[in-house]
Parts: structure tokens; sequence; C-alpha cells
């Protein structure tokens, strides 16, 4: 009886450390804060790789944050889902960020282009308002926000989404995948991109292993990164992809003072 007892203990113990090493870091939302010195007196919060098949920060999490935190714009930087039967819980997402009355754009991710119907997503998107940029800019009240569609899926097209801008003003530009950063070859203030996770695993050689392209290749997978075009920054991500789990990093969302 002793032997079965401790053995429990033992599964117990096991079980508790693997969920505060791998489950923990999914639900222990960081909030990240970047602050740039680009004066346009602007509050952004990013949240990028929602990919809410596999979120565990809640609906409400959310409303508070932007709540709490009051920015002037959000962004979402690509991967919603890659899975339809996945919409209603995006909805649930969607519709508790937009009640916060804070405009919202967007663009896709490499795991939205894998939708058996992208257009479904795009539809949701307008339905709660939400301004999606493929390969677009606006002229904005501070600045020029230009959309450049995901780069990992073959769907960039940088000359298209500078057309329209005017290089005298403040060029701010969303991404889902930061390799195209390597490939831009127009200046730029600021870029927000996510799609690495930060690894998800911050485990040594991981992009030697997985193919995420020469950027984080070149050991260039999260924070704030200056080009020879611009600065840049990659977030870490709120939600998982592939296991549901996080090794040494926290899922977060971030503020950019600009």
């Amino acid at each position: 009886m002793e032997d079965i007892l401790l053995y429990c203990l033992y599964v117990v113990i096991a079980f508790f450390i693997c969920y505060i090493i791998f489950i923990l870091p999914t639900q222990w939302l960081k909030i990240e804060r970047i602050k740039y010195p680009l004066h346009l007196n602007v509050k952004i919060l990013q949240i990028s790789d929602m990919h809410v098949e596999r979120l565990r920060i809640s609906p409400t999490r959310i409303t508070t944050i932007i709540n709490d935190e009051k920015p002037d714009y959000i962004w979402i930087t690509g991967d919603f889902t890659k899975y339809r039967k996945m919409l209603p819980s995006l909805e649930e997402y969607l519709r508790a960020m937009t009640i916060c009355n804070v405009p919202i754009y967007c663009v896709l991710g490499n795991h939205d282009y894998q939708q058996k119907n992208v257009k479904d997503i795009v539809k949701l998107l307008s339905k709660y308002g939400i301004h999606l940029l493929r390969n677009q800019s606006l002229h904005l009240e501070r600045f020029e926000l230009i959309g450049i569609d995901d780069f990992n899926s073959g769907k960039s097209d940088i000359k298209a989404a500078f057309r329209a801008v005017d290089d005298r003003r403040t060029k701010l530009i969303i991404t889902h995948d930061p390799n195209v950063v390597l490939h831009l070859n127009k200046k730029f203030d600021y870029l927000m991109a996510g799609h690495l996770h930060g690894k998800q695993f911050n485990i040594p050689y991981f992009f030697h292993i997985k193919n995420a392209g020469k950027m984080p290749r070149m050991g260039i997978y999260k924070g704030l990164h200056k080009h020879q075009n611009g600065t840049y920054y990659i977030s870490k991500g709120i939600g998982q992809t592939g296991i549901n789990a996080r090794f040494l990093v926290r899922s977060e969302v971030t503020m950019h003072y600009l």
C-alpha cells in the first residue's frame, strides 16, 4: 500500500513539474513594454499569433488588458487560426476586442492562409469592423500604416504595399513573418511582426532544426532590432502552434509607446 501511495505521489509531483515548465508559460501572460522615440505620442497594443485552437488566454483577459492599458490602436500581426471549425471561437475574441471601441488593424499569417477558404476569416474580420491590410497602406492621422501580406505564404508584395505611401510622413508597418525585413528595399520607421513565437521552446539551435527562414537562423527571433532600413519588433505571440506548450518562453502581448 505504501509503495502505491509513494508511486502516486511521484506521479503528482512529475505532473506538477511538467505543468510549471510547459503549461504555465502559456497562461502566465506577459505585457511587454517597448518605448521607441518616434514622437508620435501613440500607444499601440500588438497582439500576435493568436492560434485560437491552442490559446489559453481568455477573451475576458484580453478585454481587461485593453481597458487597463487604453491603447490608441490595436494591431494584430497574423495567425488567427488555420481551422475553419475554430471561427466561432475566434469570433469570441474579436467580440471581446471590439467592445472596447479601439481601432483595430491587422494582417494575415501563414496559418490563416492554410484555411480551406481564407475568405471566411476575411468576412469575419469585416463583420467586426477590423481593418485588414493585404499589401495596402492607410493614411492615418499621425503616420502612414502599411500592411505587408505574409511572406512565408508567398503573399508579400512590397511594391504594392508602398504604392500609395507618402514618404514625407512617418511609416509604420505591420506584417506577420519578419523574414520580409531582409527583402525590404524601402525605408521605414518601425515594423511589428510575429510568427516565430520567440522560439516557443527555448532550446539551443532550435531554428537550425526547424526551418523558419534566414532571420531566426541568424539568431533573430524576438524583441527589438535594427535593420539598415528601419527598426523592427518581433512578438513572442499569445498562442501556440504544434504542441500546446512553451518552454522558458512566456506568452506575450506588447504595448508600443511611439
